[in-house]
């Protein structure tokens, strides 16, 4: 809590419950209402029945009253919300301030400030340690208490950290303020918007060493099918127009007695198409630390595997299974790796009632080149059905089950573990059918996950079709 000018450059306005007039933004309290009856009743008394000593006992709450309200507020208590970083991660630190500022030359005896607080953000107030030396969690939906001199403003400064990736509010604060000894009392101020804390999903641990299916950029790191400048030797061939004299096999050249060049397969990028199954919803998040949902670990996948796409310089793309259809262009580069985090925080589940394949997949969105990896719990029907399709059109798909091992399903009765084990039976079963169609299924496990999985796609891609010689 530190003290400050009560001069800020931007104040947002602060909107006073019941009208903003200053001049009636002041109630007395019950104090107040005491003191005044109190010394009527006194006086009255003394009056009536000429006793002398009722008059002197009411003089102290006269003079005491009279002295407490001698210089009257002019102004109510202005609130804003701030925090130090708004942009943070999924288990990071962080700091968030309420400011109460005094604009009036009247001391605020005490002011009773609360805030409302996203429950995926855990903040406790600094400087309140618990039993075990750490600050208590979950204290920031309590009311706290602060004197603020007149002319200065206090900032109530909250510390925490995040516990859950997505866009989460800090706020609205409300404050009531109290002056002239107890005896006044502001009407609520509130700050009616809040300020939104964006929290990038943790990304885990991924890296895959195998080959891309099919590479068909323009330049980048993986080796392609196509002839041109790099570094993976393609054959021998006669010196033609266009060849430079730096790729002469001299070897062979002379043996042959005519110019051979070594030609080389061309070092190209490749597009990866990241598919989030946003039907379904399966398990409980616990938070950074805590279980994950089938959400959690499609969001935190996804992040980890653009991150190490785009950095080996790939391009990456985004889309949506459901009845949004939401779609991010392929790009590369670190710009697109922060626009994939912002486009990850507002990945909902969305319920679709009917097929959403047409209106999300269509011959210009997805390259017949591209590696498609899909996160789905496989809990739909229609998610394996929009697998089977992919595969049959010819597209390298790698689905990722991001259902949790340990999940179980809601119900109970005599005949619910029963029905859990043929639910399971069932989707081991559907498992088995994508398999059969040429889609790879694989658990998500962090790094390493789609090594044998790309292995695979890559051997397949580059295996003669049929008709080829």
């Amino acid at each position: 809590m530190t003290l400050r000018s009560a001069t800020p450059a931007q104040a947002e306005p602060a909107l006073p419950a019941g009208g903003g007039d200053q001049e009636t933004s002041w109630v007395p309290t019950p104090a107040l209402r005491r003191a005044v009856t109190l010394t009527g009743l006194l006086l009255l008394a003394g009056a009536l029945l000429g006793r002398a000593d009722l008059v002197v006992l009411a003089a102290p709450f006269a003079l005491g009253t009279a002295w407490a309200l001698r210089r009257l507020p002019e102004a109510a208590p202005v609130l804003r919300i701030g925090a130090d970083d708004a942009n943070a991660v999924e288990g990071s630190d962080l700091v968030a301030t309420v400011a109460v500022d005094n604009p009036g030359r009247v001391d605020y005896d005490l002011v009773v400030v609360r805030t409302l607080v996203s429950p995926w953000l855990r903040i406790h107030r600094a400087g309140l340690p618990g039993p075990d030396g750490e600050p208590p969690a979950g204290q920031a939906d309590r009311p706290f208490a602060l004197v603020v001199p007149a002319g200065a403003g206090v900032d109530l400064e909250l510390r925490g950290e995040t516990r859950r990736w997505g866009r989460h509010q800090l706020g609205p604060a409300a404050a009531r303020a109290v002056v002239c000894d107890g005896l006044l009392l502001a009407r609520p101020v509130a700050v009616s918007e809040a300020r939104q804390v964006r929290v990038f999903p943790a990304t885990d641990v991924f890296s895959a060493d195998e080959a891309m299916p099919r590479a068909a950029g323009l330049a980048g790191g993986h080796r392609s099918r196509r002839p041109g400048e790099g570094g993976e030797l393609a054959g021998v061939r006669v010196f033609g127009p266009g060849d430079r004299l730096r790729r002469i096999d001299w070897r062979v050249s002379l043996r042959a007695r005519q110019l051979h060049v070594a030609g080389t397969l061309s070092d190209r990028d490749a597009e990866v198409v990241l598919l989030l199954d946003v039907l379904t919803e399966a398990g409980r998040s616990g938070g950074v630390n805590g279980s994950a949902s089938v959400l959690d670990t499609t969001v935190r996948a996804a992040a980890a595997i653009a991150e190490h796409y785009l950095h080996r310089g790939d391009r990456v793309a985004m889309l949506e299974y459901g009845p949004q259809a939401r779609r991010l262009r392929p790009a590369s580069g670190r710009r697109q790796y922060l626009t994939v985090l912002e486009w990850l925080l507002d990945v909902k589940v969305r319920p679709a009632w009917q097929e959403p394949y047409d209106r999300v997949f269509g011959a210009h969105l997805l390259s017949s080149d591209a590696l498609l990896v899909v996160l789905t719990p496989l809990v739909d029907t229609r998610s394996a059905e929009m697998l089977a399709r992919l595969a049959r059109s010819g597209r390298f798909v790698v689905a990722v089950d991001t259902l949790p091992a340990d999940l179980v399903p809601a119900g109970q009765g005599p005949w619910h573990e029963v029905a859990c084990r043929l639910w399971r039976l069932e989707r081991e079963n559907t498992v088995g059918q994508l398999r059969e169609h040429g889609v790879p299924v694989v658990r998500w496990a962090g790094a390493g996950s789609l090594d044998l999985v790309l292995r695979d796609v890559a051997r397949l891609a580059s295996a003669p079709r049929a008709g080829q010689r």
